[in-house]
């Protein structure tokens, strides 16, 4: 029997990583799923492409932090290829040929610190144990299924009374600081502790990331704690990169699914849900087909989840005005790099850096001047980079004595294009990347075999994400928890019976964490579907 005469028990829309990972779950429970990819490949904003020969592209994304031991743990995931390696520390090239290095070993770094500013170093421990202690303050919360706080029935206000308890168990410091990292900017937050520029702004960049906001700006310091939640191997706040690339990941988990009896087609696009009587009941393909399940799973992003696949008659005002409203604003683009050899960084002392993360942020101004550039529609003229080069790593990335560079930059306001046409401006910002770069990597154009340059206007055009914010809507205070999308549908569901959310645009948020498919499908499964 085809898929298109078979009856599923769920139909996930999307094969990026949470919506792999809900197929996962409810296979596991002994759902009949059903996988519906729109690209030739699976894993949304997590893939990995060979565009060259020998040379493979974490295209849109680029390291792994934040997937949940517990999903690793409960889909077996190692046994599937997943295999995260650490990447070794950081290293930030200064303006006038000085550095800042942050390195595996807590007592290399303290030394690196002391070297800059011994004031900073006796603070820096603390400042570590308190960053420490407030990510596992929050980490609960990564885990709960956000209540309705003006309707939240007996199991929200069970909910509620245990976050109200979690938080009351923090103690007065704890709480203080938490407080504050909520609602201050990156910068000022920072600052409280810091006296080294460099050093602030080396941390305070995570702060930015996928957020239309500078370093100066409110709720950055948030989503600087939303990425030290992460953890490899039990070490907090550390990067890794997966084997192959980030596509590794989303082959694990769609292995997973797969093992468990989850079906997973490709070249797939979703034209609509099918809405009978206020229940959905199916998908009709952009080919015309239309497939029937009992429950329908959205994996995309909360515009095209809300205003694409189902009509406006069958939601509520408040919805559809808070779904327009809710502020995607791609301000994240990529550049791949195939490189000739391992670029030379003049500033960097220890050589082995190469195989951490090179950040271009040599100051919080240089940061500040790049947000700047960006709030007027424009791309940053001297970007925050985020340079990893994976093959340093795991040498099956690229051919032998080649490299590839996978740069994360910030900023590239989706509507550049108002200043030239698309093609004119990507050439522009690519140049400017590079350009900045051979600031700090001199002999970096000389090495370019290949360049890829990705705007967010592209990630919209490939992979279908809304204005191209890979964490589908910023993670900003007024668009978290029982927020995350709209006030009163945070739990996953829909006003739609049956059909359910599970993207990044759900809580917890962004990041390549695999925890919204985890509580959709725990939450479809109590529905009793």
């Amino acid at each position: 029997m085809n898929a298109k005469n078979k009856k599923y028990d769920a139909i996930v829309i999307g094969g990026g990583h949470n919506g792999l990972t809900a197929a996962a779950y409810l296979a596991k429970a002994g759902k009949q799923v059903l996988v519906l990819e729109r690209r030739h490949l699976l894993g949304g904003a997590a893939v990995t492409e060979e565009l060259y020969p020998g040379f493979k592209y974490t295209v849109y994304s680029y390291v792994v932090s934040l997937l949940p031991p517990q999903i690793i743990r409960e889909l077996e995931l190692p046994k599937h290829g997943l295999h995260i390696m650490p990447l070794e520390g950081s290293f930030t090239p200064m303006e006038d040929g000085n550095y800042f290095a942050n390195y595996p070993d807590e007592d290399d770094t303290l030394d690196e610190v002391r070297r800059h500013s011994r004031r900073d170093a006796a603070i820096y421990p603390v400042f570590s144990n308190m960053m420490y202690d407030l990510a596992q303050a929050v980490k609960p919360i990564l885990s709960m299924v956000p209540p309705d706080p003006a309707n939240p029935g007996l199991s929200g206000l069970k909910t509620l009374s245990a976050f109200g308890s979690h938080f009351k168990s923090l103690g007065k410091e704890k709480f203080y600081w938490l407080t504050k990292v909520m609602t201050m900017s990156a910068y000022d937050f920072l600052s409280e502790w810091f006296e080294t520029d460099v050093l602030i702004a080396t941390i305070a960049q995570v702060g930015i990331i996928g957020t239309f906001l500078g370093p100066k700006s409110p709720g950055t310091a948030y989503v600087l704690l939303h990425y030290y939640l992460g953890e490899l191997d039990g070490a907090t706040s550390s990067w890794g990169i997966q084997k192959g690339g980030t596509g590794g990941v989303s082959e694990a988990i769609a292995s997973a699914a797969r093992s468990y009896g989850a079906e997973i087609r490709c070249n797939a696009p979703v034209e609509q849900v099918i809405v009978k009587n206020g229940q959905a009941v199916g998908v009709v393909l952009e080919n015309g087909d239309e497939i029937y399940a009992k429950t329908i799973i959205s994996g995309c992003d909360p515009k095209v989840t809300f205003r694409k696949f189902v009509e406006e008659k069958d939601l509520p005002s408040d919805l559809v005005e808070a779904i327009d409203n809710f502020k995607f604003r791609g301000s994240s683009g990529k550049v791949n790099l195939a490189l000739d050899a391992l670029p030379d960084f003049p500033a960097m002392q220890d050589k082995a850096l190469i195989r951490a993360m090179q950040e271009i942020c040599p100051s919080v101004d240089y940061l500040e001047k790049a947000y700047d550039d960006a709030k007027y529609g424009s791309f940053s003229k001297r970007p925050l980079l985020g340079c990893v080069i994976p093959s340093a790593v795991d040498p099956t990335m690229a051919p032998p004595g080649k490299h590839v560079m996978s740069i994360f930059v910030q900023y590239a306001s989706y509507d550049m294009p108002a200043h030239g046409n698309r093609d004119q401006q990507r050439d522009a910002f690519g140049k400017a990347v590079i350009d900045t770069l051979e600031e700090f990597s001199p002999n970096i154009r000389d090495l370019i075999l290949h360049k890829q340059v990705i705007t967010p206007w592209d990630i919209e055009k490939v992979v279908g994400i809304t204005e191209g914010n890979i964490s589908h809507g910023e993670l900003m205070i007024d668009q978290l928890f029982f927020m995350r999308p709209a006030p009163g549908y945070s739990k996953y569901r829909t006003p739609i019976r049956n059909y359910y959310q599970c993207g990044s645009g759900t809580h917890p948020g962004g990041g390549i964490m695999g925890t919204p498919g985890r509580l959709a499908a725990a939450e479809i499964l109590k529905d009793g579907n």
